[in-house]
């Protein structure tokens, strides 16, 4: 029991911390498993993880959501800015090429390239921001942009927030819009998964309790303080980290 509990939270650290940094969740949810292969994990404690990370991020922008007659305009730009994600997650996904993707060798080298184009995007100062330029246009290249995501390595947060700067939005809106892209691209996976298991016998227990609360309580926290962070420091903390794990990866590699 204890030691279920305990990987239960490491999962959660790992999905709370790295969905909403530019890090990329699946990379290092992926890495972590081939290291050490969790007894708890299963599809059921992956959707527990990603449930609450979406929970986190609605309460975090709930008066935003709530808000519909102020925001109606915003909601509508993030729903269309989902749609390339959803359509392409789902081909990859019902084709199976989802999986090939899930390759170390590409992780590694994603994680090294989109530290750097990272870095570059967000080398100078921008101001624009969501309540005057957030239009049809730029949602839809912050989306398409999105995509890339779907590849390990790459991370959704990461090049949503390096699309938004290529726009020259500035860090906190950048930060803001991927957060809140994040809410139909979570949703979406939580859907797939709910898909996958609703004709498989499956047992609600405790786990998936504190699962659903660690990540809840990770994300929100994780949200809260990058926000506060890139308020007033830059990327290169996050792109240092995303190079030093890629040369670690091609240590082992090659």
């Amino acid at each position: 029991m204890f030691q279920n509990i305990i990987e239960i939270l490491i999962l959660s650290v790992i999905q709370g911390v790295s969905e909403f940094l530019p890090i990329s969740s699946s990379a290092h949810l992926i890495l972590v498993s081939s290291l050490y292969e969790f007894k708890s994990n299963s599809l059921l404690i992956d959707i527990s993880l990603h449930l609450g990370s979406l929970l986190a991020i609605i309460y975090f922008f709930r008066e935003e959501l709530l808000d519909v007659k102020n925001n109606k305009r915003l909601l509508s730009l993030i729903v269309l800015g989902s749609i390339p994600l959803i359509i392409v997650g789902y081909i990859l996904y019902s084709t199976n090429l989802i999986y090939a993707l899930r390759d170390i060798k590409v992780i590694a080298w994603t994680t090294l390239i989109f530290a750097i184009v990272l870095y570059i995007a967000d080398k100078n100062r921008f101001d624009k921001k969501i309540s005057t330029n957030l239009n049809i246009q730029t949602i839809f290249f912050i989306g398409f942009f999105q995509i890339l995501s779907l590849v390990p390595g790459v991370s959704r947060a990461g090049i949503t927030i390096t699309a938004a700067r290529i726009l020259k939005f500035n860090r906190v809106d950048s930060g803001k819009i991927s957060f809140l892209l994040s809410i139909p691209a979570l949703s979406g996976a939580s859907f797939l998964g709910l898909k996958d298991i609703i004709n498989q016998p499956f047992e609600l227990n405790y786990l998936v309790f504190v699962a659903i609360f660690s990540s809840f309580i990770l994300s929100f926290m994780t949200v809260k303080f990058f926000l506060i962070y890139i308020n007033k420091f830059s990327m290169n903390v996050f792109v240092i980290y995303r190079i030093v794990i890629a040369i670690i990866l091609f240590l082992i590699i090659y």
